[in-house]
């Protein structure tokens, strides 16, 4: 879909409150697309200058330096929840016929998906944020109603194409290195959040160890996943960042991946 203001083709577009246009992320505020809607209604923030700065001790001096703070609009607190809970019954529903639930009822089954994607989901999409943050830009997260539809679609025949949206950057544009930095921070995130989980999975009984074992199994499939060299998943800005380092980092997870699928 095309940017109203610039024309800029954009996969995810950003909707206006006030107008109703839908807009790429460089042209997402009002007064960024010269909006025409009611701008009444729109709310006043009002900063504090003695918190938005640290100040560093330097040989001249003190030097004040602004700090940046991560702020979650509602509109992406909304998105992130949504593709949540979508995912969590994907992976449900893909689990569903699986040895995994098969001696648990819908509640747990249901409870442990959204618990273990959640944890995998959102902290992937999270270090995705933190880290464009730390480089200066601004990062949101979208979701993309087709890939929702997608994902829960390919659930029913037992594989999930877990794409449910993406954060998106804007500021100046970044560079290769930082691309692939920022897109590496979610599967490697994942890999920690399975390393978690893994103790669960070894040591615990009843609902604990199924626990375990969906929620190591989750994060592993979500970073394989994304690893993958195609657009728009996160392997595709690493491969052409780093070859290097998406073998490094590709090669054992689908290893560990062919193994949880067949050698368990």
């Amino acid at each position: 879909m095309k940017c109203q203001f610039c024309g800029k083709e954009e996969s995810l577009p950003f909707a206006c409150n006030y107008c109703g246009g839908t807009f790429c992320s460089e042209h997402r505020l009002p007064e960024a697309h010269q909006c025409t809607g009611d701008l009444s209604s729109r709310p006043v923030i009002v900063t504090q200058p003695p918190s938005t700065f640290s100040w560093q001790n330097t040989s001249g001096g003190y030097t004040a330096q602004a700090r940046r703070a991560s702020i979650f609009s509602r509109i992406e607190v909304r998105d992130i929840v949504i593709a949540w809970a979508a995912l969590g019954f994907a992976f449900y529903f893909a689990y569903q016929r699986s040895a995994y639930f098969s001696d648990v009822g819908v509640p747990t089954g249901l409870a442990i998906s959204l618990a273990t994607v959640g944890s995998g989901f959102v902290l992937h999409e999270l270090s995705h944020k933190f880290v464009a943050e730390k480089y200066g830009y601004w990062a949101e997260f979208r979701m993309w109603p087709m890939g929702i539809v997608i994902a829960l679609a390919t659930s029913l025949i037992g594989f999930i194409f877990a794409a449910p949206g993406a954060t998106y950057i804007s500021g100046l544009s970044a560079s290769e290195s930082q691309n692939g930095k920022i897109s590496l921070a979610g599967p490697l995130t994942n890999v920690a959040v399975a390393s978690i989980f893994l103790p669960f999975a070894l040591i615990a009984a009843g609902s604990l160890n199924l626990l375990g074992l969906v929620g190591f199994s989750v994060n592993m499939f979500l970073a394989v996943f994304n690893m993958l060299p195609i657009m728009p998943l996160d392997g595709a800005k690493v491969f052409s960042w780093s070859k290097l380092f998406w073998v490094a980092v590709f090669a054992p997870l689908a290893l560990l991946n062919l193994f949880l699928l067949f050698g368990l």
